[in-house]
């Protein structure tokens, strides 16, 4: 299985390159891991831990010697990567690239508005999987099993260069599913995006308050739980919100106007409509556990 994936390049060994690498090493599907990025005490970290083979902080170099490229920066700087490697991917050449940014509109539209059309062999991916702890240190073979890692293929896309990078994603565990690159953004701003903003805001919130530091030494496990996305790399969420701006604003002002409707039940003493909402909400919730006590059956 060693030429599954042939030379490996991950640009930006962080907690989703490096447990990239580590699942692919440990199913034998990769000949030799590159670590290539800015910061060189990182990628130096990654070759002490074993989860790359050599690193080099020329992007060329990366691209001249891999035949998988995988993105694995933060979503603003993926898209200044990608304008860089552009012209080495004209024509079907270079290697299959792909990427893991949680945003893929701003990446579609980069490559579009500098190649004209998407390259063949670029295939945009993301995997649904993440920790609050961020770097490659955190990083860990296990972490994409059972989770889901959704592709958004279009009409360009050369099919054989989907189905690699489809069954490079399968060898680490993961279910792989296809989605539109709008369908993406929008799904990833309501379940991703929009938490993450709600629980920054509420701790954010909560610590300026007066009596900051008796709210968090009262705070229980709900709030433990609800708020542990907190803990996240500020400068990826920042440029998510940034890169998924229109579907992030059309996610926050729904939420808000439902945020009001139950407002107003509460300041009304509207029992019957609190009680409503609670229902379907635990109802909903209680239906998304069972799928995902589902997959990890699977």
């Amino acid at each position: 299985m060693s030429d599954a994936v042939g030379i490996l390049a991950i640009v930006g060994l962080g907690l989703i390159g490096g447990s990239l690498a580590r699942a692919l090493r440990e199913r034998g599907a990769v000949q030799r891991v590159i670590g290539c990025g800015y910061r060189e005490p990182s990628l130096r970290r990654g070759l002490e831990l074993g989860v790359i083979d050599e690193f080099t902080l020329d992007l060329d170099e990366a691209l001249d010697r891999a035949d998988t490229l995988v993105l694995c920066t933060p979503t603003l700087t993926a898209s200044d990567v990608l304008e860089k490697i552009l012209p080495r991917l004209s024509g079907g050449a270079g290697p299959l690239v792909t990427d893991v940014a949680s945003v893929k509109g701003s990446l579609y539209r980069t490559a579009v508005a500098a190649a004209g059309v998407m390259p063949p062999r670029l295939v945009l991916g993301h995997p649904i999987a993440g920790s609050e702890r961020s770097g490659v240190d955190a990083s860990r073979a296990d972490l994409f099993v059972n989770h889901r890692v959704i592709l958004t293929p279009v009409e360009d896309n050369d099919p054989d260069a989907v189905a690699r990078v489809r069954a490079m994603w399968e060898l680490t565990g993961a279910e792989v599913v296809e989605m539109s690159v709008a369908q993406h953004d929008a799904v990833l701003a309501a379940t991703s995006h929009l938490p993450h903003v709600l629980a920054y805001a509420l701790v954010d919130a909560l610590a300026a308050a007066p009596d900051s530091d008796e709210v968090f030494r009262c705070a229980a496990g709900g709030f433990r739980d609800f708020t542990r996305i907190a803990s996240s790399d500020p400068v990826m969420w920042r440029d998510i919100a940034l890169a998924n701006r229109e579907a992030l604003l059309g996610a926050i002002d729904r939420f808000a106007d439902h945020l009001q409707q139950l407002r107003d039940a509460v300041d009304a003493g509207d029992a019957e409509g609190m009680h409503e909402t609670f229902t379907r909400a635990k109802n909903a919730r209680d239906a998304f556990a069972d799928i995902l006590a589902d997959r990890e059956k699977g």
